[in-house]
């Protein structure tokens, strides 16, 4: 009742639209949120994973004891799904094998040991203006240069800017919301590349098609909302102050905040008009139309109690999280976890070994008292992790369900594919129960039941 009451005080004051649910944990963004962006200096080596996206593994395209140059293609996409992979550094191919992976655990990946020149590609960089280049054109050089979705998903954006002709969109909604505690990645992205974000936003309008788009900013980004405000002047661009709730960033729930359209269970955005971006993969867009420059590093926030200068550092794929750490002063003594991404979504690491990827949007470290957890108990029934479900689903039963391995009832009755796992129930559940992690194991049992029926 009390969260309801606290979702109705945000309307009254911002007269916006909201999504159901939601919460407000402590935000601990003033770590760093007013560190400008600092480069990572050049390593010597580089270990580059051939799967950082949304479906198959690209396939290598170079061999050990191969030369290679900063942006030369190393891995080629598969038709299922998948974004080509570039070199992030000129120097020698040593290695194409298993290497620690932040997803998976292990991963094959190229590694590249840098011959600390740093030479692009002869002939791969260029500048043109994207008004002289039409959309099969725009869509083919942001196929070549390995652009993804840099929110989470890692969806390739080429598939995401081609809808299918059956797909009526008109509306492009770009996220800023950056609504994870101690992420400013984004934040720093905006105040500091705010003309790319702004032409990455034009030049997907045009390969869509569409006259509206709108980018999305929590409230407690002021100054980045003053600066592109001023930045869009003239054009059908427009900023839309948010309310700062969590989880403001998912697709779903911006589209309701900042279109007032629902997305029915079981579809996705374009069922009602609209293709969602973030404003990372807009900057990497105009990167790649203007300068044709391939996806080859990004900005990762390094924060949390256990890191001893927390920063906002721009890091090449393929960096090992322990060299951006150490050049972040390095870790506390008192470190009990480290996260690739924000603490509500983010995923637990068993070391620092696994290198940043494309959708490396952070890297926290945390101390045992912040991390402390209690012991997990039977759920009481009391009903606030439906309150706060942004998806409108019984988070209680979904954890019973997969307790006791009911997971096709789970799927088939409780709508188990609509979590987004944004971890509100977890937070809130006064008997400390892991319902996210019993969403994945249902949604990964499914996954093996549907497998095995199709054998």
């Amino acid at each position: 009742m009390k969260g309801m009451l606290f979702v109705k005080y945000i309307w009254k004051i911002n007269r916006r639209p909201l999504f159901f649910g939601g919460i407000h944990p402590r935000e601990n963004k003033q770590l760093t949120k007013n560190k400008p962006v600092q480069d990572m200096p050049l390593l010597e080596t580089y270990h580059v994973p051939l799967k950082q996206h949304i479906g198959e593994a690209c396939v290598p395209m170079v061999k050990p004891g191969e030369k290679v140059f900063k942006g030369q293609k190393i891995a080629c996409a598969t038709p299922a799904k998948s974004a080509i992979i570039h070199s992030p550094v000129s120097g020698m191919v040593t290695d194409i094998g298993m290497h620690r992976d932040a997803v998976a655990g292990s991963a094959q990946c190229i590694t590249i040991k840098s011959d600390g020149k740093d030479e692009w590609l002869p002939g791969l960089l260029v500048k043109r203006s994207y008004l002289m280049l039409g959309k099969e054109d725009m869509l083919e050089i942001v196929r070549d240069c390995g652009v993804v979705g840099m929110g989470g998903a890692a969806f390739p954006c080429h598939t995401k800017l081609s809808p299918p002709s059956n797909k009526t969109i008109d509306m492009l909604v770009i996220n800023g919301a950056e609504c994870e505690p101690y992420l400013t990645s984004d934040y720093r992205l905006m105040l500091e590349h705010g003309d790319e974000v702004i032409r990455g936003c034009l030049i997907a309008m045009i390969i869509l098609g569409v006259s509206q788009c709108s980018i999305g900013i929590e409230d407690n980004k002021k100054e980045a909302i003053t600066l592109l405000r001023e930045k869009v002047q003239g054009t059908a661009v427009k900023i839309i102050a948010l309310p700062t709730i969590y989880p403001q960033g998912g697709e779903k729930m911006l589209i309701k905040a900042m279109c007032n359209r629902e997305v029915p269970s079981g579809k996705l955005p374009m069922d009602v008009g609209c293709v969602v971006h973030n404003v990372s993969t807009m900057k990497a867009l105009s990167d790649a139309i203007e300068k044709n420059i391939p996806l080859i590093e990004r900005i990762v926030t390094v924060s949390g109690s256990s890191i001893k200068n927390p920063l906002n550092v721009r890091v090449r794929i393929g960096t090992p999280f322990s060299d951006v750490i150490e050049f972040c002063g390095g870790i506390r003594e008192d470190v009990a976890s480290i996260l690739m991404g924000g603490p509500m979504m983010g995923i637990a690491q068993s070391d620092a070994c696994a290198p940043v990827v494309k959708a490396c949007s952070s890297i926290l470290a945390f101390s045992k008292k912040e991390i402390h957890e209690p012991a997990e108990s039977a759920c009481i029934r009391c009903g606030k992790c439906i309150d706060v479900c942004a998806m409108r689903l019984r988070p209680y039963m979904l954890s019973i369900l997969s307790e006791q391995r009911k997971y096709q009832t789970a799927l088939l009755d409780f709508d188990l594919l609509d979590c987004i796992e944004c971890g509100c129930c977890s937070y809130v559940c006064p008997a400390k129960r892991n319902i996210v992690q019993y969403v994945r194991l249902a949604k990964a049992k499914n996954t093996l039941i549907n497998k095995s029926a199709r054998k």
